[in-house]
């Protein structure tokens, strides 16, 4: 085996690698997105789809990546393309798939981070007043103000933002910086706590609402709470439902981007990965399912009304977070307090994601060409801080649409997809069940044997499918692009194309420098 010039990181504890791999999931989406998924698609009869995925999907594929990042940890990969050669050894092509690993998360950081830094700029606003702006068209109007979208009463360009995209890509790198045990896990051990710890405050001043409105007592809490978890059954019957769920489930577990590879591969041959794993998508749950569910949609509710919140839940998850929710805040007793707790929370659910979608590439620099971690990190900073200003200053072209496309939904599923065939039927579904169980601490049920050899790759073939028809086509050929956007769109293709090229030869470039190196051990 190929021995570093310098030590690979570890992690220095258990709860450490959990709480990490649970900041990787509990992310933005956990908050935002899922209420939206929920209440636009059957409300309650949503999570039978959900809790379906989780089970054939989510729970494999997080044991599928905790078991092949520790096991291409032994063999000092700590990203895809190093992984799946390592499974994989005689076909000389599969190191390019795992491309996809490393390509995925890179693209989602580059637009991710910026959307963070709203969070961060936002709990300032909200500390100097923000919910002092009581109506949807002036929240509306802050939004894009912020935004750079439009010059306004509100912000005249979008340096005030762009301050803020700086400081939160600056945090990013100091933590980076600092590795796994001495940077990722002291950050994760910190904020997921404190993101718990506002979140739950939130919940229980939403939970206490009751009807705030003796004059409208439809709008109470108990059918806030009903519009979001009454079951519409019929939409059981609706392919869309299920593929939202599906994906939603993907998303938020950070399944089938590589990151979760990347964390595993710091793990040691004989640590846990079952319980550990379990324990990680649990947190995550807890965070979607439990606060996700009780905030946004029955606050919303409770101050808007059944008919206001239908076009609320439409909006999308952006306006439910930074216009609606403003909105309902303000509405509330010391409402910059409980504005700084919501985003403040965000911005926690954010920086923990964002440094792991980070991390695989800074692993690539670190393992393949065997750069130490604070020259890995300057290299990574400085790429990365060029590719997200496209995000930046071109929001409103449809830029970040193609980068979430590409990045956090095409890219996803694919790589699920071959990572599951390759584990379960070129390691070897024998070979994988007695890694899976090599040093774990409980054993899994053996349907889960059958579940992750069949089901669940035929599931993610069928979601891949469906979605290509439904999804990936329209996208493709730009349909419901507007003109002025296509050149935009379009450019930002060819920049893709080329960043998964550049990534694509600097593979090629690391393995023929293994094989040199090997070539010189000969001699």
């Amino acid at each position: 085996m190929r021995q570093l010039k310098h030590k690979r990181d570890t992690w220095g504890s258990r709860l450490g690698i959990i709480l990490a791999v649970a900041g990787s999931a509990v992310g933005l989406g956990n908050f935002l997105r899922f209420p939206v998924q929920a209440a636009g698609n059957g409300g309650g009869a949503f999570m039978i789809p959900y809790f379906i995925s989780l089970l054939l999907l989510g729970i494999p594929l997080m044991w599928i990546e905790w078991t092949l990042g520790r096991f291409g940890g032994g063999f000092e990969h700590g990203t895809a393309p190093g992984i799946f050669h390592s499974i994989w050894k005689k076909n000389r092509f599969i190191k390019y798939f795992g491309v996809i690993g490393i390509f995925g998360p890179l693209v989602i950081f580059i637009y991710y981070l910026f959307i963070e830094s709203w969070t961060l700029g936002y709990s300032f606003y909200s500390v100097k007043g923000l919910f002092a702006v009581v109506d949807q068209p002036s929240m509306q109007a802050f939004l894009k103000g912020y935004q750079g979208l439009e010059s306004n009463a509100f912000f005249h360009d979008l340096w005030p933002a762009y301050i803020f995209f700086f400081i939160t890509f600056v945090l990013n790198m100091i933590v980076l910086r600092h590795g796994i045990k001495g940077g990722i896990e002291i950050l994760c051990n910190i904020t997921m706590p404190v993101l718990f710890f506002f979140g739950i405050i939130l919940a229980i001043r939403v939970l206490s609402l009751g009807t705030p409105d003796p004059a409208r007592p439809d709008w109470n809490l108990n059918n806030g709470l009903g519009f979001l978890w009454n079951p519409d059954f019929s939409a059981l019957k609706s392919a869309k439902v299920w593929l939202a769920a599906s994906g939603q489930i993907l998303f938020t577990l950070s399944v089938g981007i590589g990151v979760i590879l990347t964390y595993a591969s710091y793990l040691k041959k004989g640590d846990d990965v079952v319980l550990s794993g379990l324990t990680a998508a649990s947190v995550n749950e807890a965070a979607e399912v439990i606060l996700g569910g009780c905030i946004i949609i029955p606050a919303a509710f409770v101050f808007f009304g059944p008919g206001e919140i239908q076009a609320i839940a439409k909006q999308g998850a952006f306006d439910l977070g930074f216009v609606t929710m403003p909105l309902v805040l303000g509405k509330f007793p010391l409402a910059p307090v409980f504005g700084f707790l919501w985003f403040g929370l965000l911005f926690l659910a954010g920086i923990t994601s964002s440094v792991s979608l980070a991390q695989p590439a800074i692993a690539f620099l670190e393992d393949e060409f065997d750069i130490t971690r604070q020259r890995s990190v300057k290299i990574f900073g400085v790429v990365s801080f060029f590719l997200c200003q496209p995000a930046i200053f071109f929001l409103g072209r449809g830029v970040v649409n193609e980068l979430d496309f590409w990045g956090g939904t095409f890219c996803l599923v694919l790589f699920a997809t071959i990572e599951t065939i390759l584990f379960a039927w070129v390691f070897g579904m024998d070979r994988a069940w007695e890694e899976i169980h090599h040093g774990a601490d409980m054993r899994v049920p053996k349907i889960y044997k059958f579940i992750i050899k069949f089901i669940t790759p035929l599931f993610l073939l069928t979601i891949l499918g469906f979605w290509i028809y439904q999804e990936g086509l329209p996208v493709l050929f730009l349909k419901g692009a507007s003109d002025a956007d296509k050149p935009y769109i379009f450019w930002t293709r060819i920049g893709l194309i080329g960043l998964f090229t550049a990534l694509a030869v600097l593979v090629k470039i690391a393995w023929r420098r293994r094989a040199r190196e090997e070539e010189k051990k000969l001699l």
